[in-house]
């Protein structure tokens, strides 16, 4: 579940800091926990690519970060948690090619979410 949750925030992060709060704002755990279904993806225990609900979820997240301000809250939370689930960078950078995600964030590690 750990690393699931880690996978997910990596994939955010990965997914460029596209996504994570919707009208309100959506918390970093929020952004994680939908991010899930990437979870085994992101850590390498899954399948070379990601699933289909994989994809339906970061494409989801990615449209709800609406503004500037939410990316780069959505790409630090990723960037600060994807580690700790052992995301793995490589698989986190293939993740927006895979699920079609229009990101204009290179995806790494050491991404400043401020620019």
């Amino acid at each position: 579940m750990r690393a699931i949750r880690l996978a997910a925030i990596l994939l955010l992060l990965v997914a460029s800091c596209s996504a994570a709060a919707a009208a309100a704002a959506v918390s970093c755990s929020d952004a994680v926990n939908a991010l899930i279904p990437c979870g085994a993806y992101l850590i390498g225990t899954g399948a070379t690519g990601p699933s289909l609900q994989c994809c339906k979820s970061a494409q989801a997240l990615e449209k709800m970060a609406t503004t500037v301000a939410m990316r780069r809250q959505l790409c630090q939370c990723l960037k600060d948690t994807g580690p700790s689930f052992g995301v793995k960078p490589e698989r986190a950078r293939r993740l927006p090619p895979f699920c079609k995600l229009n990101l204009n964030i290179p995806i790494s590690p050491n991404v400043n979410c401020n620019m």
